[in-house]
């Protein structure tokens, strides 16, 4: 990995049948508040992942600054979006459930169950990390994870994304591919039991296999930002598990992706099909900038060992005060040097002004 880098997760995709609902809501309950960027065209490059057909979408990328990824929320502006058919239960092939930061998890649950009534009570995971869960307005789970950390002090309980909850089919086939393709080498627990005492989600009283996969510290220009992050993957012992988006699009109603922000996306390339993981999509296979509303860079996916979709997003050009035409032009720093908290203290005050 000495070639490119993988600084974190960038986003975690989430569908929705309705957007300004649900980033409302994220706003509301977790305080998801800055845009980096909008968009609403036509998605051309995914056509393995919508039906071959270009399909347009409304989407954002909206952050918190005490920190941890983003959130991607997307949602089909002509083409009614489909809700997974049956109900996803623990284990089921995909992303199944969100890890988002919390301070206190105490707090934040007290805070929580006072308004919305889908909220599960605290509970340990098998490494000892405090969390509960809550499930958001269209039925996805969020594991609310206690983390300490902030990266700019907004006085809230919650940050951004801090990982996934991924159902898998063959544990030791995923830990060697989010290992070794992601770096995700650090094993914190690996356990068998019951995934939990509450019943939030259809099959956690049964036993599976667990293990949470954390990193060495990341390094690049958004890494203190995205903070550290941790892949839990479970496997159902005593059910058979069901693809989450068997049929389905990409950007259907869900958690579509994970995106980590990477540099060197043509070395990224070569690395992941050395290791069998080749790119599904590329979006600039000239090696042309892709340009999403205010920002550019360069998208890639591969699918892990059950066909989950992993991005990766090489960021060229982001917006900072966009009527003043500030940017940062990414290609012109040094890629492992952070970029300044003030930047982002800025980006913050004018997506205020916007909303």
């Amino acid at each position: 990995m000495d070639k490119f880098l993988i600084s974190g997760i960038q986003q975690v995709g989430v569908g929705t049948e309705d957007f300004r609902k649900s980033w409302d809501w994220y706003i509301d309950m977790f305080g998801i508040d800055v845009k980096i960027l909008e968009d609403d065209t036509v998605a051309e490059r995914m056509l393995p992942y919508t039906g071959g057909k270009p399909q347009q979408r409304h989407a954002c990328i909206a952050v918190s600054l005490q920190g941890g990824g983003g959130f991607e929320i997307w949602q089909y502006s002509k083409r009614k979006p489909s809700p997974c058919p049956f109900t996803i239960a623990v284990g089921d092939l995909g992303i199944f459930a969100a890890k988002l930061n919390c301070r206190d998890v105490e707090a934040f649950y007290k805070e929580m169950s006072a308004k919305w009534k889908d909220c599960s009570e605290p509970e340990l995971l098998p490494d000892g990390t405090p969390c509960f869960y809550i499930k958001d307005l269209y039925g996805n789970i969020f594991q609310i994870v206690e983390n300490k950390k902030v990266f700019i002090e907004q006085g809230r309980l919650t940050g951004g994304m801090a990982g996934a909850v991924i159902g898998v089919s063959d544990m030791e086939a995923s830990v060697r591919f989010y290992s070794e393709v992601l770096g995700y080498d650090i094993v914190k627990c690996d356990a068998i039991g019951k995934f939990s005492d509450n019943d939030i989600m259809p099959g956690a009283d049964l036993n599976c296999r667990r293990v949470i996969l954390a990193s060495p510290k990341r390094r690049g220009a958004f890494a203190d930002l995205f903070g550290d992050s941790t892949i839990e993957l479970v496997q159902a012992l005593e059910r058979t598990p069901r693809k989450i988006y068997e049929g389905r699009y990409w950007g259907d109603p869900g958690f579509i992706q994970v995106c980590f922000d990477v540099t060197n996306m043509a070395e990224l390339g070569k690395f992941c099909a050395a290791k069998g993981h080749p790119f599904t999509v590329d979006s600039c296979p000239d090696g042309k900038r892709f340009d999403m509303g205010d920002a550019s860079g360069h998208f890639t996916y591969v699918e892990d060992p059950d066909g989950t979709l992993i991005e990766f997003v090489e960021t060229h050009k982001v917006p900072v005060v966009k009527k003043l035409g500030m940017f940062i032009d990414m290609s012109r720093r040094n890629p492992e040097k952070p970029l300044p908290k003030f930047l982002f203290r800025l980006m913050g005050l004018v997506s205020k002004q916007r909303r």
